[in-house]
């Protein structure tokens, strides 16, 4: 099961998942007049289920950015919310990989279980998102015949970084899937796993505040900015 912690402030992880209280979701719903007789989202409510924090727009100064993607019989949708941090009941990061592999087919174990060996030949946490993450949460359909696995590889200081992108690499080889994902600093900030891998001497890098593009080793040694 995951392991949610109340937070002191707004989560920092673009990809956390955010569990909202029902008056949360009543108010949340309130104001998506759309939304009042979806059966799934109120659901979705019911089940206690999480949302994911997401980018906040430039009008959406105040409150906590989450999005919710549909699966696949809701048209894939990707709705947006935005959430009293009061109303905020706990975080949680996104799944490890032995969290998720019952939910998925079986012959995407043979990949899960070689991701899982990275755990302690990197030092790195690896995480699921996407719709295997989706699927392993909720009991709902997400994953299909084409489907991607997205992997988070949260690393330290001291990871080898073009070794462990070698290795995902390595792994996608022989995978039944494409392998997605990206590679995360503790600060949040990250990049996407085969961008890095190919070497390129500029990184589009990511986090929860936006987008900018920053060279190699800047990345590497945890800076920011131009």
């Amino acid at each position: 099961m995951i392991s949610p912690c109340k937070p002191a402030e707004p989560p920092a992880g673009r990809h956390d998942l955010v569990f909202v209280s029902p008056l949360g979701w009543r108010a949340m719903i309130g104001v998506r007049g759309d939304l009042a007789a979806d059966p799934l989202v109120s659901r979705w409510s019911e089940m206690g289920w999480p949302t994911i924090r997401r980018r906040a727009l430039p009008c959406e100064a105040t409150g906590l950015a989450l999005g919710l993607p549909l699966p696949p019989s809701a048209g894939k949708k990707r709705l947006s919310f935005l959430a009293d941090i009061d109303h905020v009941t706990s975080v949680a990061r996104p799944p490890a990989l032995r969290q998720v592999r019952a939910s998925a087919p079986r012959n995407w174990w043979p990949t899960l279980d070689r991701l899982d060996e990275l755990v302690l030949r990197h030092s790195v946490d690896v995480r699921v998102f996407g719709s295997l993450a989706w699927q392993s949460l909720t009991g709902l359909d997400y994953v299909t015949a084409g489907s991607d696995l997205d992997v988070l590889c949260a690393f330290r200081r001291e990871t080898d970084l073009d070794r462990l992108a070698a290795d995902v690499a390595a792994i996608e080889a022989d995978a039944p899937m494409r392998l997605d994902g990206e590679l995360m600093r503790a600060d949040g900030a990250a990049v996407n796993w085969r961008e890095f891998h190919a070497g390129t001497d500029q990184l589009l890098v990511k986090t929860i505040g936006g987008v900018v593009l920053l060279d190699r080793d800047r990345f590497i040694s945890g800076a920011m900015g131009s």
